[in-house]
């Protein structure tokens, strides 16, 4: 590379690093929603708050970073972010009671978890739902970047990547998850059972079928166990399905059905 080359690269980035000077970094970015998420969930918490003053004060400092992140990412450039702000805390309850059911959902339906305290505190599906959660609700608001790197922090921690796009119905249990991924238009129901390794993604990657729906729907009280692989928009998984392990599904299956491998055939046993 000659020297003049080597200039002009340097002006580039040197450019390219004034328009981020004051964009907080992915971690900062995603110590807000940890610092939200203990905020909700104590058991979390490094630092307790004592007093309703206290969780105030707490509470407003977490609004006024937001608001201070959005100001500094300008992501969207025509927007009003105290406003997207103040509607997004207006809904914290709503998003609160939507955590807690899947809470509930890793209680009641793993043998092995044995108080709330020891779901919020160490299980990585609750971990990687929550950033999920709150990544929706900010990509709800059309505030754009933040979402995706809130789930893409969630993808790195526990291994569960979950687009903030998709669609998920409350009481989600989400166990051991290591390997999940969960694509943009995934549409999932209530009370839904997902295990490791399971892809619920597109059959084709082509940028043309951007905006479409290219990912399966999940109706509701499914199971699937680990390394199933269910791709293609038209894909639509009826209620009360188990999809066993290691199943390749690319077309729909109706309520109640059962599909599994035996002898190396997959087998679809309906009611």
């Amino acid at each position: 590379m000659t020297h003049k080359n080597t200039h002009q690269l340097f002006n580039h980035i040197l450019n390219r690093q004034k328009q981020l000077e004051l964009v907080p970094s992915n971690q900062v970015i995603a110590n807000w929603a940890k610092h939200l998420i203990e905020f909700l969930f104590p058991e979390q918490a490094t630092q307790l708050l004592v007093s309703v003053e206290a969780m105030q004060v707490q509470y407003d400092a977490l609004a006024a970073e937001l608001t201070t992140i959005l100001n500094a990412t300008t992501a969207c450039h025509n927007c009003n972010n105290e406003d997207k702000v103040n509607f997004f805390f207006e809904n914290i309850p709503t998003l609160y009671a939507l955590l807690n059911t899947d809470v509930a959902a890793l209680l009641e339906g793993d043998p092995a978890a044995l108080s709330e305290f020891e779901v919020i505190r160490t299980y990585p599906g609750f971990y990687a739902v929550s950033f999920y959660r709150i990544a929706h609700a900010l990509l709800k608001l059309e505030i754009p970047l933040l979402p995706r790197i809130l789930t893409e922090y969630a993808h790195t921690v526990t291994g569960i990547d979950i687009h903030p796009a998709a669609q998920i119905g409350e009481y989600l249990h989400i166990d051991h998850g290591t390997g999940i991924v969960i694509g943009e238009t995934v549409v999932i129901g209530k009370h839904v059972k997902i295990y490791q390794g399971v892809t619920l993604g597109a059959l084709s990657v082509e940028k043309q079928m951007a905006g479409t729906k290219r990912h399966p729907t999940v109706g509701d009280y499914v199971v699937i166990y680990s390394g199933a692989t269910i791709l293609g928009g038209e894909t639509f998984i009826g209620n009360h399905c188990v999809i066993g392990g290691n199943v390749w599904l690319t077309h729909s299956v109706a309520d109640y059905a059962k599909v599994y491998h035996e002898g190396g055939t997959k087998i679809i046993e309906t009611r």
